[in-house]
Parts: C-alpha cells; sequence; structure tokens
C-alpha cells in the first residue's frame, strides 16, 4: 500500500478478482443500476465489464452487458473529418442522445432496453429488439472515454494507466488515437471524477486506488 505526500491518496494492490469483489460491493443497493466502466481502449474496459456479470447475478442482482461499439454513430458522421481524427474520436464517436433515449433512460425507469443499435462494421442498424430487464437489475456499460459524455451512471469505474504504458500498448495502427487520450485525461480528468480507480499498468497486477472520498 502507498500514500501520497498530503495522505490523501491509497494505492492498495488487489487481485484481478478483487477489483471484480469491490467494484461489485460498490453497486448501489435498491432499483435498476447503471455502471459505466470507462478507459482507454487498450485497457480493455470491456473485459471488467464482462467479469462484472457472473459475481453481479450470483449476488442476486440479474445483470446485463451493453457496449458503447454497438451505439456509434453513423461512418458518415462520427468520420466525417477522417478516419484518423483524434478530436472526433473524442467528441463526435458515441451516439450520446441513441444511449440515453434507448438505452438508460427507459432501463432506469420500467427495464425496457435496447440492447445494440449500430453495427460499426456493416454501418447500418442492427435492428435488434428491445429487451426486457426485472427490477433491481443491473446494467453494465463499458468503453472507451465514457466519463465525459454526460452518461447517468450510478457508478462510474476508470482504468487508468501510466501515458508510458499506454502508448507502449496501442498498437501503432490505432496511435493516432492518443491525442484524443491525452484531452480527455486534461479536460475531463477521469481519475478525479470516477467513483472507482483501477490503475491497471501490470494487468496481473491491479492496484485500487483511494482518494479518501
Amino acid at each position: 500500500m502507498t500514500r501520497s505526500g498530503d495522505g490523501q491518496v491509497v494505492v492498495r494492490p488487489v487481485t484481478h478478482e478483487g477489483v471484480v469483489a469491490h467494484v461489485v460491493g460498490r453497486v448501489p443497493d435498491g432499483g435498476r443500476r447503471v455502471v459505466v466502466v470507462d478507459g482507454a481502449a487498450a485497457t480493455a474496459p470491456g473485459e471488467l465489464a464482462d467479469a462484472l456479470v457472473a459475481p453481479l447475478r450470483a449476488a442476486g442482482r440479474a445483470a446485463v452487458r451493453v457496449r458503447v461499439v454497438d451505439f456509434l454513430r453513423p461512418a458518415s458522421l462520427r468520420l466525417e473529418h477522417g478516419r484518423h481524427d483524434p478530436d472526433a474520436y473524442l467528441e463526435d464517436r458515441v451516439d450520446v442522445g441513441a444511449l440515453e433515449r434507448e438505452v438508460l433512460t427507459p432501463f432506469v425507469a420500467s427495464g425496457r432496453y435496447l440492447p445494440t443499435l449500430w453495427d460499426p462494421v456493416t454501418d447500418r442498424a442492427t435492428r435488434a429488439p428491445y429487451a426486457q430487464a426485472p427490477d433491481g437489475a443491473v446494467l453494465v456499460l463499458d468503453g472507451d472515454l465514457l466519463l465525459g459524455l454526460g452518461l447517468a451512471a450510478d457508478l462510474t469505474v476508470h482504468l487508468a494507466v501510466r501515458p508510458a504504458t499506454l502508448v507502449r500498448r496501442t498498437a501503432d495502427v490505432d496511435a493516432w488515437t492518443l491525442p484524443a487520450v491525452d484531452r480527455y485525461a486534461d479536460e475531463v480528468a477521469p481519475e478525479d471524477v470516477a467513483d472507482v480507480v483501477v490503475r491497471v499498468d501490470d494487468p496481473a497486477h491491479p492496484a485500487l486506488v483511494d482518494r479518501g472520498r
């Protein structure tokens, strides 16, 4: 365990299972709840989001998964400035309105939600039917660079890495996204605003960050 000089930040090494148990334990009781798992693409937030489902169900909560990649804007909009524009990657990629309208708001109100909307490979609507979740269910949403979008969530989780680690883990073909991650860190400060912060510089040895809140 390490503590910052001002005594405010505690970094506690844990196992992967410990991270999952910690997040599951932080999900509020009562009603339907939304958990957002965020991080740069290289931190694989979807893997942690997937790992939450079985423990949530074991704890007696119905759990459903939604992926931001299934709610991207059409290519004509998100790629308007080219395929490698980091500002567009940060600002124009996600159909935030559709996520709120078709998933988050109705899920909390009635349990009805749309699992997928848009296939980014075919660039066509998925035409998926609506699904229904029971009262007390938890919807786990994952994606990268999400915390600045204003999505309504009961618990937010951010996977953090050092800049050098991010560069090393990002494939050359995706290096153009790194300025977007830098802007995200500067403008959103995800490590400050997330409810749970997990450092994953070494994925095999994660650590929970406690800022004394």
